[in-house]
């Protein structure tokens, strides 16, 4: 899925590693591309073991560095799970604010859950 969603100029996508380990401990993603509104969806994941180290953070930022300046984004959404406080925290400390949050709108493994949706708008005019 995600091979086709690159090949399709729908993702672009991020290994994450430890600097002289190539270990893969995580990913970040831009997905859900929308360039005629110049925004796209930001994912990412990190391996338990990693987190709570900055490591995230320090992505984080390069890739919406990346997205402002090299792609032109005027914003970058998530969707997040409410209940996951360190991913909330993590969208904050990079400056996300929550536009909406939806009841109920996603099923997985036989229940219904809520999404917090945060977005970063590109306000510096790069």
């Amino acid at each position: 899925m995600i091979n086709n969603g690159i090949d399709d100029n729908q993702y672009i996508a991020w290994a994450i590693a430890l600097k002289n380990d190539p270990l893969l401990i995580g990913t970040i993603i831009f997905w859900n591309v929308k360039y005629e509104h110049y925004r796209a969806e930001i994912g990412y994941a990190l391996h338990p073991l990693f987190q709570g180290r900055g490591l995230m953070k320090e992505a984080m930022t390069a890739v919406i560095h990346y997205g402002f300046d090299s792609l032109k984004l005027h914003s970058i959404e998530a969707n997040v799970n409410p209940g996951n406080a360190p991913s909330i925290r993590l969208l904050e400390r990079n400056g996300f604010i929550r536009e909406a949050y939806h009841r109920e709108n996603h099923y997985y493994n036989v229940h219904f859950l809520d999404s917090a949706i945060y977005s970063l708008i590109n306000s510096s005019g790069r």
